[in-house]
């Protein structure tokens, strides 16, 4: 049974190079991640093919949780590739892949995420809400 996937395209009013660096510099990184209302410190940060990343987020109400991974593909400043694991997971999570792709336009920059597989629809409609409020930060911090 093929696996659920996401994606999502998002134009930001900055260079493919800006909006890469927004995404490998752990202060700018820190400011932007994560859905709206939410707070993020990231732990660890090493972008280099097979380096790790271990950020911890705080919703609004509720407890501080992780997210991990490591990343597969950096290729500056057109795409990251890493995997993306809740640490502690879920049981209806499982380790995805993402990858995003930044591509110059005539407004800034295309920014493309891709995330999966996903074990249950469940768990892709909240990735899909995520990243949505997520890529409207990053197009708020660039602009």
């Amino acid at each position: 049974m093929p696996g659920l996937e996401l994606h999502l395209e998002r134009l930001v009013s900055a260079s493919p190079d800006r909006v890469f660096r927004a995404c490998v510099e752990a202060e700018s990184l820190a400011a932007w991640w994560g859905p709206s209302g939410f707070t993020s410190t990231v732990d660890a940060l090493d972008v280099n093919v097979a380096g790790g990343y271990r950020i911890a987020m705080q919703p609004p109400e509720g407890d501080v949780f992780h997210l991990r991974g490591n990343f597969r593909v950096v290729e500056p400043p057109h795409r990251l590739d890493f995997t993306f694991v809740w640490d502690p997971p879920d049981p209806d999570d499982r380790e995805t892949l993402v990858s995003l792709t930044f591509a110059a336009a005539a407004e800034g920059t295309l920014v493309a995420l891709d995330q999966g597989p996903f074990a249950t629809d469940a768990r892709c409609e909240l990735h899909r809400a995520g990243w949505t409020e997520t890529l409207e930060r990053l197009a708020r911090f660039l602009a």
